[in-house]
């Protein structure tokens, strides 16, 4: 398996992907039996990443600000595999998940318009990757503590690291890709059976 098959074009996005930015954010980096994919091998790489999403018009990104990404990632998949195992996560992720709150946090205001008084919310100010950062994980926590904590799942295809939001109770696999590969081995190994 090539780099391209390993890509998550290739893959396809991961259901709930597209709904919470964090579990994209996972899914930058997984594992699949033909080998690793990192989606976020450079500053520019990671710039695209986030304008895509609508992070922020961020340029391209630094190094010390791509090492920050990276470590918000891998915090994420350490928090959410501790969620999906129903374990606590380690201290050190979730520690660099609340520190990533913690960076811009927003401070809720009254704020007046024509149609009276609503609750609004500020952000404190920071750098602009310390307001995507805190970003990324308000939407994990979100995401942990929503009505879709549940249905977050690990791929059950053998060697994909991937994780997804399950759109029913039976699906198993982040993609078609991974649930083909499942049902190709299943029916390889009855066959091979079925010769002995």
């Amino acid at each position: 398996m090539d780099a391209a098959e390993r890509s998550p074009s290739a893959q396809g996005p991961a259901p709930g992907e597209a709904e919470h930015c964090s579990l994209a954010l996972v899914n930058t980096e997984f594992e699949l039996p033909g080998g690793p994919y990192e989606g976020l091998p450079d500053g520019a790489a990671a710039g695209r990443w986030l304008r895509e999403r609508g992070l922020g018009p961020v340029g391209s990104v630094t190094q010390a600000e791509l090492r920050r990404l990276r470590l918000l990632r891998e915090a994420t998949r350490a928090v959410f595999s501790a969620h999906i195992a129903g374990e606590r996560p380690e201290g050190q992720a979730l520690e660099c998940f609340n520190d990533a709150l913690a960076a811009a946090p927003g401070v809720r205001e009254l704020a007046w318009s024509a149609t009276g008084p609503q609750l609004a919310v500020r952000k404190s100010p920071g750098t602009r990757m310390e307001a995507v950062l805190t970003q990324l994980a308000e939407d994990g926590a979100d995401l942990l503590t929503g009505a879709l904590a549940a249905k977050l799942s690990a791929c059950g295809a053998q060697g994909c690291t991937r994780l997804f939001i399950r759109s029913h109770a039976a699906r198993r696999w982040c993609s078609d890709r991974c649930g083909n590969r499942v049902r190709a081995a299943r029916h390889y190994a009855e066959r091979e059976r079925g010769a002995k």
